[in-house]
């Protein structure tokens, strides 16, 4: 899969991203809301990619895709299964290239391809309450709001935000 945006390319992951996704991992965003795709060695970026690229050919998730920007590895949109036939959508941008759009633009270039090709008609978006710039991506996306309140983030009790996207509400 590769999808083109006016500044963006969506592609699959290889193996020479590994060093720039172990340097981008290291961001304190990073750390504070997605603690488990921090990569503290270029080994340890090699070995999830690995895997990730191997779940390309089963399609039963995770389907996480880097985003380019020029060439160049900024970050990444995925979707993700949850339990009872749930997706959701994940998506990460490093922290030098935050604050210029770049989630908003991949999320709305990915969502209708990924959920085709998927044959899904709706994908959940969760994020921390305190995410405000996860919060306006969801938002700026189309996703609306089911709810916010405890949940499981990561492996902990966290106040969380559910939102849904959905293909009829377009």
């Amino acid at each position: 899969m590769r999808i083109s945006t006016p500044r963006l390319e969506i592609v699959p992951f290889a193996m020479e991203m590994a060093s720039r996704v172990h340097q981008l991992s290291l961001d304190a965003d990073t750390r504070a809301f997605v603690p488990d795709e921090v990569f503290e060695t270029v080994e340890a970026a090699e070995a999830a990619i690995g895997y990730l690229m191997a779940c390309y050919k089963a399609q039963d998730g995770p389907l996480a895709y880097p985003v380019l920007l020029e060439g160049e590895y900024i970050g990444y949109v995925q979707l993700v299964p949850l339990d009872g036939g749930v997706w959701e959508l994940g998506y990460h941008i490093g922290k030098p290239y935050t604050g210029c759009g770049y989630a908003t633009e991949a999320v709305k270039a990915f969502l209708p391809v990924i959920m085709k090709r998927m044959a899904l008609k709706q994908v959940r978006g969760v994020c921390l309450a305190e995410n405000a710039a996860s919060i306006r991506v969801l938002e700026k996306c189309g996703f609306r709001l089911i709810g916010c309140g405890m949940g499981a983030y990561q492996g902990e009790q966290r106040e969380i935000c559910t939102y849904e996207y959905s293909l009829e509400d377009e």
